[in-house]
């Protein structure tokens, strides 16, 4: 499981900016004029909210805090951040982003384009909804990425997790056995009947893993699509997040 540590402090005023609600993902970035590459198969996004929330992820762990951008000014506070452990190249970008993030820098917005800027160091980012659309719902193989419980989320290492929904009915993988069933919705809320699923026997984590995710697939869950990633919520706020296959 991913433990969650306290970094800073500050304000939350975003709504008169033009940021709130919006996410916006790197297209780029330098320091002292000098291009950084990204890490291989990660983005680096922040999102902002309408109530000062920033969340921001830099292709490992997730990144939360409150922001305040009166003036030219992103002041950034309270942050938490998970604490899973990732490789040294995104340890590396995340560490970076971090450093920007708490430097108090300058922001400036040009159409849908956002700037942060602090010393030597340039963040270029792109409204999330130019740059990378929503996938659909429908028709999509959705492969797990976490598990959330509460405040702590984790990332499973045996892989194979998918659902894919096709009108009323959902079919996947729990990773040890195929499941199907049956899906409606309603708004942002999907609610599934009896899921079915073959009878192999799992053990350890793989049994684990496969009774949280039928867990979450029984009854109520409000759900959302950001891009290329499936949200899945219990009244409770347990869930799954998945990723669109490739």
């Amino acid at each position: 499981m991913a433990g969650l540590v306290v970094l800073t402090g500050c304000g939350q005023d975003l709504a008169a900016s033009g940021l709130g609600g919006k996410t916006y993902l790197a297209t780029g970035l330098s320091e002292n004029g000098v291009p950084k590459k990204i890490a291989p198969g990660t983005t680096i996004s922040l999102q902002f909210k309408d109530d000062g929330s920033l969340f921001a992820n830099a292709g490992c762990n997730h990144i939360g805090g409150k922001a305040s951008t009166r003036g030219d000014k992103l002041k950034v506070g309270d942050l938490n951040m998970t604490q899973m452990a990732c490789d040294e190249p995104r340890q590396g970008q995340e560490e970076w982003l971090l450093a920007l993030l708490e430097s108090e820098p300058t922001w400036k917005t040009d159409a849908d384009k956002l700037t942060i800027t602090s010393g030597g160091k340039v963040l270029q980012l792109q409204d999330r909804e130019i740059a990378q659309p929503d996938v659909a719902l429908d028709g999509t193989k959705w492969v797990l990425d976490s598990v959330v419980a509460g405040e702590s989320v984790s990332s499973p290492s045996n892989g194979g997790v998918h659902l894919t929904i096709n009108g009323d009915r959902v079919t996947g993988s729990t990773s040890c056995n195929e499941l199907q069933g049956v899906v409606a919705r309603t708004g942002d809320q999907l609610t599934f009947g009896e899921i079915g699923t073959t009878r192999r026997a799992c053990t350890g984590p793989a049994a684990e893993l496969e009774k949280t995710v039928l867990a979450t697939l029984n009854g109520e869950v409000t759900y959302t699509v950001d891009a290329d990633k499936l949200r899945l919520r219990t009244p409770a706020q347990d869930g799954l997040d998945f990723n669109a296959a490739g």
